[in-house]
């Protein structure tokens, strides 16, 4: 077995802390074994070198290692990321894939940010940790697979439980280990140490002298908080070595590049994620995908039917609640919608004396009509910091037709 030391060279890690030697030393001693192992600890504080030590130190280090960052993944695609899918199991599956569980076949995974899977994903992961099966993503045929695996977080996984976004079960399965990185300002004694190991680095990236501190600006260096830890401490070193041209750096300039307010960085910012608010086109076309999948799943099953009896009545009646569901969903175009609006705008302004919304509407003021309904739009998106799930719930209609409208109105 390697040294503490040695591993240190080997992965680069600079630090003499009694805390970070401590999660050092259990990672070395779990990696001959098959342990599910949990990395806890801020963001930036390095806990991606824990799960390659394990790997390296263990009897799979010569098959495959992979990470994958699980808060990176559209919730729509993450079960075929990890999984794999079946040709034509959804909309653009083409062609079967096979999921990161079965490409690292006798190997490790590292999954990163684990607790931000959804729960339908946490559900199959702890399938494959309590038996190592796992069913592809269309498909019913279970398949095996030796992985070991190793997660890492940094929000606090009893809240998490405790607000019903993590299964206990899992947790427990998960962190039959678990290592704690300390943050970088309870390693004061690491912080020069580090420092002068970037400014070495980047000195030789960008062919120059490097930078040094004078005894004032160590102690400021090391009575800063770092909310963004060793990341931080890194940037600050890479943009004080390209920045000064005085290569020995006091106090005041030092205190130039240090934020004075720590807990307005965005490294820190908590994020209050939801799974079904989406923050991107890309995300809100992934969805509109899976919901045409469903959709065109249910056409599948009327033909069927209908082949199978020969009787649309028949049919219509079996699935009655089915036909409505589908109408609703794609049948309302924009010229109901339009008439379905003016109702709901007639009947705030029924009580009112001195405005009769129903008089004031005929067949010349269509083009009001679409003047108030992209008005409306506009209004909600504005009250909703936009939010287009939430504008369209306010607006009544579904969030595929509130995207087709911004589209088609250009807002």
């Amino acid at each position: 077995m390697e040294s503490l030391q040695a591993i240190k060279q080997r992965f680069e890690i600079i630090g003499n802390d009694l805390h970070l030697n401590r999660a050092l030393e259990k990672a070395i001693r779990v990696a001959p074994t098959d342990i599910s192992v949990l990395v806890t600890g801020e963001s930036g504080v390095g806990k991606e070198n824990i799960p390659k030590i394990i790997h390296h130190l263990s009897h799979r280090k010569h098959a495959k290692y992979i990470a994958v960052n699980c808060g990176a993944i559209p919730e729509g695609t993450i079960d075929s990321e990890l999984f794999g899918h079946e040709k034509g199991s959804f909309t653009g599956a083409t062609a079967a894939r096979s999921g990161y569980f079965e490409v690292a076949d006798g190997g490790t995974i590292f999954l990163d940010e684990v607790g931000e899977l959804p729960l339908t994903t946490q559900v199959r992961l702890l399938r494959v940790l309590e038996n190592g099966e796992f069913i592809k993503v269309g498909s019913s045929q279970t398949q095996k697979t030796n992985v070991r695996i190793v997660a890492a977080t940094n929000i606090n996984m009893q809240q998490a439980i405790n607000k019903g976004k993590f299964r206990e079960d899992l947790y427990y399965r998960l962190s039959t280990i678990e290592i704690n990185l300390p943050p970088l300002r309870e390693r004061v004694g690491d912080i020069h140490l580090l420092f002068r190991k970037f400014a070495s680095d980047f000195a030789q990236k960008y062919k120059m002298p490097p930078v040094k501190l004078s005894d004032n600006a160590v102690r400021a260096l090391e009575n800063y908080g770092y909310p963004g830890n060793i990341r931080q401490l890194r940037n600050i070193a890479e943009e004080i070595s390209v920045v000064e041209e005085n290569r020995l750096i006091s106090s005041e300039r030092l205190l130039q590049y240090l934020p004075s307010k720590g807990t307005n960085l965005p490294s820190i910012i908590e994020s209050k994620k939801s799974t079904s608010e989406f923050s991107s086109e890309r995300e809100i076309m992934y969805k509109i995908l899976f919901d045409m999948r469903n959709d065109i799943n249910d056409l599948k099953k009327l033909t069927l039917d209908l082949m199978q009896s020969g009787s649309i009545e028949k049919v219509k009646e079996e699935n009655k609640n089915l036909i409505q569901k589908i109408y609703k969903e794609n049948v309302l175009d924009s010229e109901t919608e339009n008439q379905v609006e003016v109702v709901r705008i007639n009947e705030k302004y029924k009580d009112s004396d001195s405005y009769d919304f129903e008089e004031t509407i005929d067949a010349d003021e269509s083009l009001s009509i679409q003047d108030k309904e992209i008005e409306l739009i506009k209004k909600s998106l504005e009250r909703n910091k936009g939010k287009r799930k939430l504008a369209a719930k306010e607006l009544g209609i579904s969030e595929r037709t509130l995207y087709r409208k911004i589209k088609h109105y250009q807002l």
